[in-house]
């Protein structure tokens, strides 16, 4: 069993990290273990038609934010990785800066230190030099900085078709086989 952490934060695009859920549970060989910041659940409730419990039943480990002890924060505890979708700056920036004052950022410095793969879908425009600067220190650190941009090569004529784009790329950072969109210059 290979496991993935899924971490939500409170950035508007909460959809993104649903979508991933729904997407990673159609895969029996991989587990999922989410964690959740408390803005998270309530942009689930502004963004979406989904309860906060719906979307804890989509992951096989639900993990409590406050909950440090969790197998999550620790570094003998194995993973393929984590993705942090959507990520804030907030949550940005306090992975970049190592403040883990939570499970969410605990988990990725984790991720981190074990040189394992941390993908942060980063939900923020414009960007300041501030945000510039904690992105350049979680790439530093080794993150994978992956905006949610859409492509349009696919000629994409959907919202589920551009979100579907950008879990694509998610997933391919994981070496996990999806069809969820086109790629350029393959024949479908």
């Amino acid at each position: 069993m290979r496991r993935l952490i899924v971490g939500l934060s409170g950035a508007s695009g909460v959809i993104y990290g649903i979508r991933l859920l729904e997407v990673l549970r159609d895969h029996a060989d991989i587990e999922t273990h989410l964690v959740m910041t408390k803005p998270a659940e309530r942009t689930v409730v502004e963004e979406t038609s989904q309860r906060v419990a719906d979307v804890r039943a989509m992951a096989s480990v639900v993990h409590q934010i406050g909950d440090i002890g969790a197998s999550i924060a620790s570094g003998s505890f194995r993973t393929m990785g984590m993705v942090v979708i959507p990520c804030s700056i907030h949550t940005v920036s306090s992975i970049a800066y190592c403040l883990s004052d939570n499970l969410l950022t605990r988990a990725a410095d984790v991720q981190l230190k074990e040189g394992r793969t941390l993908v942060l879908v980063v939900r923020e425009t414009p960007l300041h030099t501030g945000h510039l600067r904690s992105l350049l220190a979680a790439a530093e650190s080794g993150a994978v900085i992956l905006p949610p941009v859409p492509a349009f090569y696919n000629h994409p004529r959907t919202i589920e078709q551009l979100i579907d784009h950008t879990i694509g790329r998610v997933l391919d950072r994981f070496g996990v086989a999806h069809a969820l969109s086109p790629r350029w210059g393959e024949t479908t």
